[in-house]
């Protein structure tokens, strides 16, 4: 069986809007719009390859609380009403190491569908 990254720490940032994960020495912070528009829901990911589903205006979405599921999940709360996604811990690490590819590959879906990021 595949090794589980199960993170050894998970802090919630409200005031950030992002959520902390540590992996022993390894720190990550990934902010609530990334997990937002990358949630493992069926409303974003869609029931089938093709059917995934661009998420916009999650710049200012933040995470009202998280709560863990058995010994595999957390469940994330957002305050944009979407709760529905479970985040496995290998789901968790993926997302934490591959951020930068990630992040860069939506900011490039939004681009090519004309959608104009609203920063603060």
């Amino acid at each position: 069986m595949a090794e589980q990254h199960i993170p050894t720490e998970i802090t919630l940032h409200k005031q950030s809007k992002s959520l902390g994960l540590a992996y022993g020495e390894k720190q990550y912070k990934l902010s609530a719009e990334y997990l937002r528009v990358y949630s493992p829901s069926a409303e974003v990911r869609g029931h089938g390859p093709g059917q995934e589903v661009l998420q916009t205006q999650k710049e200012n979405v933040g995470i009202s609380q998280i709560e863990p599921v058995g010994h595999y999940a957390i469940k994330i709360y957002y305050d944009d009403g979407h709760d529905s996604g479970l985040y496995s811990w290998d789901y968790l690490y993926d997302l934490a190491t591959n951020q930068d590819d990630l992040w860069q590959d939506y900011l490039n879906r939004l681009h090519q569908a004309g959608y104009q990021r609203q920063t603060q």
